[in-house]
């Protein structure tokens, strides 16, 4: 049974940072994509960051510069590095794995649309607020 679990989300204040985590069980995401995205209450799922190799990643515009996407191969997990957050960071974050050598290689900094991906976690919460 693939799993894909979330974890390091909380409540910090503006400027502090958070780790997140998305850790598989059932598969081994060296084969995968990895993807954040992000919900804000109200709004609709944004992609985050998005991870194909140490030297493909994308960044949304909105988080370039303070969040840092990684690969932890030992532990099958990969990690969001979120520095200098924001109130607008505020939402429920999610990583989701797509199997790249079904879809194909993944363009060099673009993310992997939403509808490609094989597998999602159930969200962790991230709140950035005084």
């Amino acid at each position: 049974q693939v799993q894909l679990v979330e974890s390091g989300g909380g409540l910090v204040q503006p400027g502090g940072s958070l780790r997140l985590s998305c850790t598989a069980s059932g598969l081994t995401l060296d084969a995968y994509g990895v993807g954040w995205f992000r919900q804000a209450p109200g709004k609709e799922r944004e992609g985050v960051s998005y991870i194909a190799s140490s030297t493909n990643t994308y960044y949304a515009e909105s988080v370039k510069g303070r969040f840092t996407i990684s690969r932890d191969f030992a532990k099958n997990t990969v990690t969001l590095q979120m520095n200098s957050l924001k109130p607008e960071d505020t939402g429920v974050y999610y990583c989701a794995a797509v199997f790249l050598p079904r879809r194909g290689s993944t363009e060099k900094g673009k993310m992997v649309p939403a509808n490609e991906y094989d597998y999602w976690g159930q969200g962790t919460q991230v709140s950035v607020s005084s």
